[in-house]
């Protein structure tokens, strides 16, 4: 199979669809019926960004007069000319195979299972049959590579014996000994959170998230600009000429290459990639929320437990003139949807890893995250940004409240509360996010005061899911710190 042309990714189905199985890159790109992605949140997020390097490729926009006029329709005709012309750069295996590496096939061969985060192997405890490794099909190959360009774990897997580029010593450790494998491009050390708009459909969701031109010389971080994309022009090595353009353009950050691979027959061959800066040392990449402000800059990690929703005041600060984590993708897309469409979404999603003496691995409290917040594009504005902001104030104040008072309960039991502080404080947010897009809504007609009582019930219920009141002791105890929400309830 080696040198036999299989299973091409424009023609075949492979790509998880919500509610419709499989689709192929052309049904992508044709099928206006097709309204979300399906599979996990790293899925997801690996292909969006390549529907969205081969929307970049077959057409960059110009200016916000160009993206205007190209709308879903002309994007969808000029990707299915692109993936006409370009059909065999699109073959997964062959001579040619789609974004790998057939020099890699000197690295030590090791099993899909042990590349996927949610297959035990090796000494993992097997907890449920579904962590068992199942024998994949083309298909389910094909999107591991794909996902494996960006958000390969770090660790012992990685074989970086090999090295393709003459004298490259990126994969060495600080002894210079062959060292283990980085977290992928698009994972980073914690796992990052990455945000787009939503649109209807996916077709429009790719168009609201294209750059244009005009953008990337604005951002100034992307000295090759757009870029060609690696399919077109695979690099012969870790740090060639090619690779070198790849971290310089904005395709190295849509299709990173951090991984070489080659797939085989009962496994994969894998090596480290190319070596893109993190966020630390100069990376950018525009589907993250960044904060540039201080010494250091700061990401917005992936949190199981943390929606999107409270995270909307700093992502969007923009509105009011002032920049927290700031997303460039979401700010540059914004101004330009809420011209074009009466209703958008915001996505965030990720997976939150664990790191221990360089391996990474997904256990504990570790997940994936996605969430979606729904906006009105004539609410999204300085008006409904200030009650916004105002009532997730007031929110964090009464999240305050429950920790205090639980605390206050376990100390006139005269136990450390703590846990159970954290516990019931997790237990409020929980039950604000069963609110959370009606809390968006009312900020933009102006009914956001009336859902307080709503609020100061979860407060409540928070603080009594963890304070037992069964005996006079308990009793006293909760009567004397029973909070207190009249204060919100007035203002």
């Amino acid at each position: 199979m080696a040198h036999q042309q299989v299973f091409n990714l424009v023609d075949e189905a492979w790509i998880p669809i919500a509610g419709k199985g499989l689709a192929s890159l052309r049904d992508i790109f044709a099928r206006e019926d097709i309204s979300a992605l399906g599979g996990n949140p790293m899925q997801k997020i690996a292909l969006l960004k390549l529907f969205l390097a081969i929307a970049q490729a077959a057409h960059t926009p110009q200016d916000d007069a160009g993206w205007v006029a190209l709308q879903p329709k002309g994007l969808s005709e000029a990707c299915l000319a692109y993936l006409a012309k370009w059909r065999e750069a699109f073959w997964l295996y062959g001579e040619r195979p789609f974004l790998q590496m057939p020099a890699i096939v000197k690295a030590e061969k090791t099993s899909f299972g042990a590349l996927l985060p949610h297959i035990a192997t090796g000494n993992t405890t097997l907890l449920l049959d579904l962590q068992r490794e199942q024998r994949m099909s083309d298909a389910e190959k094909a999107l591991l590579a794909v996902v494996l360009m960006g958000f390969g774990f770090g660790g012992k897997k990685t074989d970086n014996s090999v090295v393709l580029t003459p004298g490259y010593t990126g994969k060495n450790n600080d002894k210079g000994k062959e060292g283990t494998g980085k977290p992928g491009t698009l994972l980073g050390f914690l796992g990052y959170q990455h945000h787009f708009l939503n649109g209807s459909s996916l077709l429009e969701s790719i168009w609201f998230n294209m750059l244009t031109a005009d953008d990337l010389h604005t951002l100034a971080v992307f000295p090759v600009g757009v870029g060609i994309p690696p399919w077109e022009r695979m690099p012969a090595g870790e740090d060639c000429v090619t690779a070198r353009a790849l971290k310089g353009s904005l395709m190295g950050r849509l299709v990173p290459l951090s991984k070489f691979l080659l797939l085989a027959e009962d496994g994969i061959h894998y090596s480290d990639g190319i070596l893109h800066a993190n966020h630390k040392s100069g990376g950018f990449d525009p589907s993250l929320a960044m904060d540039t402000s201080g010494k250091e800059p700061k990401v917005l990690w992936t949190d199981p437990v943390k929606q999107l929703w409270r995270n909307l005041p700093a992502l969007l600060a923009f509105l009011a003139g002032r920049q927290a984590m700031s997303c460039f993708g979401i700010q540059c897309g914004i101004a330009r949807v809420r011209k074009q469409c009466p209703h958008f979404g915001l996505w965030a999603g990720g997976i939150r890893v664990s790191s221990n003496a360089g391996e990474q691995y997904a256990s504990g409290s570790d997940d994936f995250m996605e969430s979606t917040v729904r906006l009105a594009s004539e609410d999204v504005g300085e008006a409904w940004f200030a009650a916004l902001e105002d009532e997730m104030q007031e929110l964090d104040t009464l999240s305050g409240i429950v920790y205090r008072t639980v605390r206050g309960y376990g100390k006139e039991q005269k136990i450390n509360a703590d846990a159970q502080a954290k516990t019931a404080s997790a237990i409020f947010w929980q039950l604000c996010g069963s609110q959370a897009q009606v809390l968006v809504d009312a900020c933009g007609n102006g009914t956001n005061r009336d859902l307080r009582p709503v609020f100061a019930t979860f407060v409540h219920r928070a603080y009594n899911s963890v304070c037992p009141r069964d005996t006079a002791r308990q009793l006293e105890a909760w009567a004397a710190n029973r909070p207190n929400t009249a204060k919100y309830l007035k203002q």
